[in-house]
């Protein structure tokens, strides 16, 4: 067998997965759905492709648009069509919310998991092309905290669901750094650069004076600014919470202190919410590079992946993303799970095992195909039953058959043998794991799969 490997190498960036692995991600995306959904969000899906002036209106990933363009047509034609793929859901969610506002019931609480698409240098664990698990709510006018306390409890139920591991979340407000700045006189792009470089501090191998020498050099920070920074985010104090700590600094600033009363405020709420003690950590580092968070920040760890996969689920509080769009003030809070990232390590380091190659529970054998009709019917029968059947239509001997179930994963095989169909009205059960066998009656044969399957025989979605 010849492959043409040319034309069939992978391409860089965009990553494509065998089956097993393929229905383990698609698993992964059902169970942050239904914890999605089960919070009352709903779903939205919005076009691969936005104007390019809505695209440009979130400002420094203007460099990571993938935009589209007709390269064969004809002269007198615009290559140019003035449409992008999107690079994140936030600004497709804010363009729908202004174009449909009318129609939308506030606060609007959305779901929404695609593709997107952004033009990063590829290397190991980044992609140009992947999923993201995005939900948030906004309202009209304003919104109370006790969203941004939901959040920490959805990240949660999200995680303790997909059963990876241990992760914490940690959460601080973008104020109190924002406010910090304000006192010490850097205002305006100087104190964004601050916040974007602050957001790097856990990446920089040099640590904090790595980060202070940038200050110093780059920026032109001064050495007061730069002490008041390494106190909040550097000084631990062994027996003052970090809101104590904040409150001990004194900074005589409006935004510095809301940003502490709003933290307050969501971590009082949070445990009223039942979020389970040690999950949510403040973290007064946290700032998230993107100029839009105005408050409540989150970013989320999977314990001892760290350094390797970074913050797994991100999000945080927004003033009002739409004003692009429209003139009315939308406050919001999201979060946003990067599943293929996230996905693809797991799978490297071993975190998650693929079992199966297809979603089917049951393989229904043909032992005989002069016997085809009954095949059919059982078959037929235990999909009206509610389970998940391939039936193995190639001709083939019938060892064959049942070797290509264990290939696939398939737990087990029903086996209708035409001597037992023809006399007792009943069908062959082969427990592919293990090797039991067991005849049963075919009105019985739904209830017990069942049965067998309820006490943990059947396929388990990955392996750990």
């Amino acid at each position: 067998m010849e492959v043409n490997t040319q034309l069939t190498q992978p391409i860089t960036g965009f990553p494509e997965w065998l089956p097993a692995e393929r229905l383990l991600e698609v698993r992964m995306i059902d169970t942050i759905r239904e914890v999605y959904e089960c919070y009352g969000f709903t779903p939205i899906e919005t076009p691969a492709v936005e104007k390019n002036e809505s695209l440009q209106s979130k400002g420094e990933i203007n460099k990571q648009i993938y935009s589209l363009y007709r390269p064969n047509v004809p002269a007198e034609v615009d290559k140019e069509t003035g449409l992008s793929l999107h690079f994140d859901l936030t600004v497709p969610l804010a363009r729908y919310v202004a174009q449909h506002y009318g129609k939308l019931v506030f606060p609007f609480r959305r779901y929404q998991i695609q593709k997107v698409w952004r033009g990063e240098r590829a290397q190991k664990g980044r992609f140009r092309e992947f999923y993201q698990c995005d939900i948030d709510i906004i309202g009209e006018g304003s919104l109370d905290l006790l969203a941004d306390a939901e959040m920490p409890l959805i990240i949660y139920e999200v995680f303790k669901a997909l059963d990876i591991g241990q992760f914490v979340i940690r959460i601080s407000n973008r104020k109190i750094l924002q406010g910090l700045l304000h006192h010490w006189k850097v205002n305006g792009e100087q104190a964004e650069e601050t916040l974007r470089a602050i957001d790097r501090l856990p990446k920089l191998k040099g640590g904090w004076q790595e980060l202070q020498a940038w200050l110093t050099d780059e920026l032109g920070l001064e050495g007061g600014i730069c002490n008041a920074l390494h106190q909040l985010l550097m000084e631990e104090e062994t027996h003052a919470s970090p809101l104590e700590k904040l409150r001990r600094m004194n900074v005589p600033d409006e935004i510095f202190q809301t940003g502490i009363a709003e933290l307050q405020t969501v971590l009082e709420s949070a445990e009223s919410l039942n979020l389970p003690q040690g999950i949510l950590e403040t973290d007064l580092s946290i700032t998230r590079g993107l100029d839009y968070y105005t408050g409540t920040v989150y970013e989320t760890f999977l314990v001892g992946y760290e350094k390797v996969l970074g913050s797994i689920c991100s999000g945080g509080r927004y003033d009002n993303l739409a004003s692009h769009f429209i003139d009315r003030t939308l406050p919001g809070v999201g979060i946003s799970i990067g599943l293929s990232r996230l996905f693809s390590t797991l799978l490297e380091r071993g975190l998650l095992t693929p079992a199966a190659h297809t979603p089917a529970q049951v393989m229904v054998t043909i032992p005989d195909r002069r016997y085809l009709q009954k095949s059919f019917q059982v078959a037929g029968s235990l999909r009206e039953a509610g389970f998940k059947v391939e039936l193995f239509a190639q001709d083939s001997k019938h060892d064959r058959q049942l070797k290509a179930a264990v290939r696939k994963g398939i737990p087990f095989a029903v086996i209708p043998w035409p001597d037992r169909m023809e006399k007792e009205q009943s069908v062959e059960v082969r427990n592919l794991l293990d090797g039991h066998r067991e005849v049963v009656p075919l009105e019985r044969l739904a209830g017990f799969l069942h049965n067998i399957m309820g006490q943990g025989c059947s396929r388990p979605i990955h392996q750990k």
